[in-house]
Order: structure tokens, then C-alpha cells, then sequence
């Protein structure tokens, strides 16, 4: 039997979603399978990595039974996860606790300190805030632990038996591509002498390489070809950019999810902002991966619905259609309201953890739909700020290609189209990370020369959209008062933040 099927993984937020794909990029099928997120404490974010795997198990059964595509059939498989994850985990794959995964931001405290001791301005979200805190708080896993890596390398493992390092996501760990090695000298002014020896070592890869093929065990539980070829991808926006059909300079991408990236290809770095994610080289060689982010998006709109729309469960259309349509009723502006978008902090352009979201505007006569359009807005005025990041530096954004599942959204397409003055590129295939995984696994199988060439083969668009005028002059305006709310805000929200981030015993200890 011919061998011709691609198979993208994408695990994110929420769900591990896999894609099946043809050598040019055509979707045969996808399937998806959700897992649970456990909020303990504001700022906190925790996930079972066992229940990665269950999902991983649960969505291709699903989409092969679906498709009826078999085992034999199948020429590999990548992988394109969060980043910032970390994992405790044992040499023989054992989790020691559940991840920190990436919107997880606890360790503010902990990055405030290492800024000090370094000049390094690292987001709480990152690895070494976040093992700094295991240390102090949870000695007793860091000590147990044998490894310390993140969900992509936990799944490597689990596929393979390899521990490996992958170029593209330990870049936040600050690992040099072009010297292999990390940043030591860091590690040991922060009080982390012992981590650089418990990452994964002793094989690197970059993204499109070959890592292996399945181990017995994991080619039975996933109900795959012991010949299954498993190639490298990497962080899931990354990849993404690959399935956005951007591979070149010049181009900016972003991917919507739960959180916001915008990203492009530099020949230069854009951003330095005395970071350890340094570079280039680490997606594709030669060119920097410059970024801005939201911490918070699509999880905000997930919120929303979770709390506010439980009624809406049973509407025939779909929860998300019906209050897209009730929205696109409104005017810009959703007369009056104004959200800031800091759901689990700033990541950009403030690097602050210790900020949280906002109405402003609210009235009697607002409803539902209302809120639900400020919400959207809140987010494009979010990614508006990254793209004047873009601009101040130098990079002309006049378009952007865009996926994720809020690109599903027509109203909220044209809102981010009005409120940044930009065209935007909708690819057909809107899962964006497993489609750049399929085109890593063709590139690693041989069947294309590299990953540009892959990508401009294997990417299609499906519609662009195109700003109107009026509503971003209407934008324009309410974007300069959505820009003054954190400077003006700063200071009162760190306060309240801390009153609730205090234990009670400090609490209690401040009164007297």
C-alpha cells in the first residue's frame, strides 16, 4: 500500500488536535479531543501531561476510524505544542507533578529577581522563573526530578525514547543554536547551577529534522506502523507561521488561539530586550523569529462563554455563531465599552504579570452581545499594540496571515482588519500548527528540499479581508484611550493584584 498521508499534531491549550494531510497539503481529515486545565490559584495554570497522551490516542483513533485511513498508509508524524510547559519528569517519561503550563505566571516574582541579579527581562512564563519557583517552593519534586523539559520534549519522549533538545522551543531556556550549549553563566547567577545538567541532552534537532521513528509501545497504544517516521517540529506558534504560508522575510503572521502571537522572519532581531532568547536559527537557519504576545485571546472569548453563556448551550448554530451574529449588529465602539485585554497579564509590550482585565463603560443598556464584541475588540486593540511594536522597529505591517480558531470568526476577522488599517490573509486550512507539522514531516521524509519550499507548496488561501475606513478612523481614536489605561492604571493594579497574592498571614500581618 502506497504511503501518502501526513499526519500534524497540535497540542494546545486546550485540546490535542490532529490533522491528516495529503503531499500537497489537502486535509483528509482532523480530529480533536479536549483535556482539563486546573486553575488552583490566580495566575496558576496546571495540566496532566498523562492527559496529553490520552488525548493524543483519543484523536487519532477518532480521525483514522473517521477517514478510514489506515496505519499502512501513513508516511509520519510531528508535533507542535505550548511552550513555556514545564515539566518535572523522570528519565523513563514518568510526570513528577502536573505542568506549569505556559499561561501559568506565578513565578513574578521570581523574574523581578532574576531582572535584578542579570538585567534579563524574562516573562513569568518562561522556564527558569518557573523552576526557580519549584525550587523554593516544591524542593522536594525539583530534587526527584531527572529532567526538566516542556510538553514537546515530554511527547518526543514518549514517541521515540529519545530525550532530545529542540532548537526551536528551548530558545526560551536560553540555548544558542549555532554555539549548542546553554546559557551556564545565567543559570548560575540566578541560583540554578543544577538545571542545565537536567535538561534533555545528548541529541539536538532543529525543526524538519528526522528524529526517528516510533517505539514498539507507542506505535501499538497510538495504533500506528512501528515505520511511522516522527519529525521535529516545535513551539505551536512557530509552526504555525510554516502553516500560514509564511517562510520568508517580509511577511508577518498571526496566530490566534488562546493566546496572540504575531510573528515574522528577520534578518535582523527586531526586539532586545536584554533577553536569553537569543538567536537566529531557530525555525528557519539564518533568520530570527521576532515576536510580540498576548498572554490572553481566544481563552478570554472561552471565558466568556463559559461563565456568561451557559443557556446558549443548546442554540442550534452554535454558541461562538450565534454571538458572532448578535455582534456584527454593533457598531464599532460597542457604545461605550472598552476591555483590557490582561486576563492573565501582559506579555508584551509590559512584561507584567501582575495586571489583570478590565471593563470599562459598562451601562444599563448594555447586553450580552455587547460585552461579547468589547471582548473581541479588547483582543485586536491587544494585537494592535504588538503590530506598533513592529512599526516602531522598523517592519511595515500592511497585511497579515492569520489562523487559529478565531479566524473562523468573519466579524472578528474585519475587527482586527479595522482597527489595525491592515489586509488580512485567511489560509484555507485554518489549523495552521498541524498543517506546519505535515509540512516538517514532508520536508524530514524527503518528499520536499526544505521548509520554504514545503510551505509554498503545500499552503493555500481561502479569502482576504480588507479594512474598512470609517470603522478605523472610529478604531483609531479608541485605541489611543485603550493605550492610556495601563500607564494610568500601572500602579493600582500591582496593588490590588498583591493584596490578593498575599497569604493570609501576611494579610493579617500588614493590618497590625
Amino acid at each position: 500500500m502506497k504511503r501518502d498521508v501526513l499526519i500534524g499534531i497540535d497540542g494546545g491549550t486546550g485540546s490535542i488536535r490532529v490533522g491528516f494531510y495529503d503531499l500537497l497539503g489537502n486535509s483528509l481529515g482532523f480530529a480533536a479531543t479536549e483535556y482539563r486545565t486546573s486553575y488552583l490559584h490566580t495566575g496558576w495554570a496546571e495540566q496532566s501531561p498523562e492527559d496529553w497522551w490520552n488525548a493524543l490516542k483519543a484523536s487519532l483513533a477518532k480521525g483514522m476510524a473517521e477517514t478510514g485511513i489506515t496505519k499502512e498508509r501513513i508516511i509520519g508524524i510531528s508535533t507542535a505544542t505550548t511552550s513555556c510547559s514545564v515539566v518535572l519528569s523522570m528519565l523513563d517519561g514518568t510526570p513528577v507533578r502536573d505542568c506549569l503550563i505556559w499561561m501559568d505566571v506565578r513565578a513574578s516574582q521570581e523574574v523581578n529577581e532574576i531582572a535584578d541579579k542579570t538585567g534579563a527581562k524574562l516573562s513569568a512564563e518562561w522556564m527558569p522563573g518557573k523552576l526557580l519557583w519549584l525550587k523554593r517552593h516544591e524542593k522536594e519534586n525539583y530534587d526527584k526530578a531527572e529532567v526538566f523539559c516542556e510538553y514537546q520534549d515530554w511527547l518526543t519522549y514518549r514517541l521515540t525514547g529519545i530525550w532530545s533538545i529542540n532548537i526551536n522551543n528551548s530558545c526560551n531556556w536560553g540555548y544558542n543554536a549555532r554555539e549548542r550549549a546553554f546559557a551556564e553563566d545565567f543559570y548560575n547567577a540566578i541560583g540554578l547551577e543544577e538545571a542545565v545538567s537536567k535538561f534533555p541532552g545528548g541529541h539536538v534537532y532543529a525543526v524538519g529534522d528526522a528524529i526517528g521513528t516510533l517505539t514498539k509501545e507507542a506505535a501499538d497504544e497510538l495504533g500506528l506502523g512501528y515505520h511511522t517516521l516522527v519529525a521535529q517540529g516545535g513551539i505551536d506558534s512557530s509552526i504555525a507561521i510554516l502553516g500560514m504560508g509564511v517562510s520568508e522575510p517580509g511577511k508577518l503572521a498571526l496566530i490566534t488561539g488562546s493566546s496572540n502571537l504575531a510573528m515574522s522572519l528577520t534578518a535582523e532581531a527586531l526586539f532586545n530586550e536584554g533577553s536569553i532568547n537569543t538567536g537566529p536559527d531557530h525555525l528557519l537557519p539564518g533568520y530570527y523569529t521576532s515576536y510580540r504576545g498576548q498572554v490572553s485571546s481566544g481563552s478570554i472569548l472561552s471565558w466568556f462563554r463559559r461563565e456568561f453563556c451557559r443557556d446558549l448551550e443548546d442554540v442550534e448554530e452554535g454558541v461562538f455563531h450565534y454571538l458572532n451574529r448578535q455582534a456584527a449588529e454593533l457598531e464599532p465602539g460597542s457604545e461605550g465599552l472598552i476591555v483590557l485585554d490582561y486576563w492573565q497579564g501582559n506579555r508584551h509590550p509590559y512584561l507584567d504579570s501582575k495586571v489583570r482585565g478590565m471593563f470599562y463603560g459598562l451601562s444599563l443598556n448594555h447586553t450580552r452581545a455587547h460585552m461579547y464584541r468589547a471582548l473581541m475588540e479588547g483582543i485586536a486593540f491587544g494585537t494592535e499594540n504588538l503590530l506598533v511594536q513592529f512599526r516602531d522597529s522598523g517592519f511595515p505591517v500592511q497585511e497579515i496571515h492569520i489562523a487559529g480558531g478565531t479566524s473562523q470568526s468573519d466579524v472578528f476577522m474585519q475587527i482586527h482588519a479595522d482597527v489595525s488599517n491592515v489586509t488580512v490573509n485567511v489560509p484555507q486550512d485554518r489549523q495552521a500548527p498541524c498543517l506546519g507539522c505535515a509540512i516538517t514531516v514532508a520536508v524530514a521524509a524527503g518528499v520536499y528540499p526544505g521548509l520554504a519550499e514545503a510551505t509554498q507548496a503545500m499552503v493555500k488561501l481561502e479569502k482576504v479581508i480588507t479594512p474598512n475606513p470609517e470603522a478605523h478612523r472610529k478604531y483609531k481614536r479608541i485605541f489611543e484611550q485603550y493605550r492610556k489605561i495601563y500607564p494610568g492604571f500601572k500602579d493600582w493594579m500591582h496593588e490590588t493584584t498583591n493584596i490578593y497574592l498575599q497569604s493570609p498571614a501576611q494579610s493579617d500581618q500588614e493590618l497590625k
